[in-house]
């Protein structure tokens, strides 16, 4: 039964991909504007920053839209296609599961943040002009 309703919802996630892909590429929101200066201070706070995702998943295109609303330079790493990516999620986070944001910070201490909400929350707390 449960390979079945893995089988259903793989099916499911093939088939709606393309519509997936073509809703993330048309409603992006238009990205906010800094000025040279703080728009540099933002590229040196994103670089501890990596989001792990994947392109079809609803919640991880919640937390795209606001990366680029807030035109966020943020790593990604995509957890279907990279193993090495999966396996990092994995260890560090302790489950493979999408969005996660990885947060470095420079205490040395790392961070792994799950919840799209979550995730939106605290980039828009910490880069919302």
């Amino acid at each position: 039964m449960r390979l079945v309703i893995r089988l259903f919802f793989r099916l499911l996630r093939r088939l709606l991909m393309p519509f997936m892909l073509i809703y993330a590429a048309l409603s992006k929101p238009k990205p906010i504007s800094r000025d040279e200066k703080a728009q540099a201070q933002v590229n040196d706070d994103c670089r501890n920053l990596t989001l792990y995702q994947f392109a079809t998943c609803p919640f991880c295109i919640k937390v795209k839209k606001e990366v680029h609303r807030l035109a966020l330079p943020i790593g990604m790493a995509n957890v279907q296609k990279d193993a090495d990516a999966r396996q990092a999620l994995e260890q560090g986070g302790g489950r493979v599961k999408v969005p996660c944001l990885k947060i470095e910070h420079e205490d040395g201490r790392t961070e792994w943040m799950y919840e799209s909400k979550e995730i939106n929350s605290y980039l828009q707390q910490r880069f919302a002009p």
